[in-house]
């Protein structure tokens, strides 16, 4: 099993859709990826050598953010907009939608679920 930026990487996929395992990677730069280190998108991953696989190891190491980087990264831009106290980061504190959604009805799924309210009967 390959293991490329922490993560385990299914043997049995192709390389293309393997990559996308890796949070940070979608379809089009594990393409990108593919072309850079010239590897054959039909191939599967348990078909690489361990030289493929450090190659693309180390393609992903110099030129990507990934994995906890990214996670970590995202979060601090957030924890930023909440400090700044601008209105998305108000919005993130609060835990409401931050890109303009209604929430007079809608909006379950980011303020939880419906809680009643007293007095409300008839």
């Amino acid at each position: 099993m390959a293991r490329i930026a922490g993560v385990n990487i299914p043997t049995g996929k192709r390389v293309l859709i393997a990559l996308t395992y890796i949070t940070g990677i979608g379809p089009a730069k594990a393409e990108e990826i593919c072309e850079a280190v010239g590897i054959d998108r039909a191939r599967r991953v348990n078909e690489l050598s361990d030289a493929e696989v450090l190659k693309v190891r180390e393609y992903i190491d110099e030129n990507l953010t990934v994995e906890g980087d990214l996670r970590r990264e995202t979060q601090m831009n957030i924890k930023r907009l909440m400090d700044l106290g601008c209105y998305r980061g108000l919005r993130h504190r609060r835990n409401l939608p931050v890109r303009g959604q209604r929430t007079s009805t809608n909006a379950r799924t980011r303020k939880g679920p419906a809680k009643a309210i007293a007095g409300k009967k008839k």
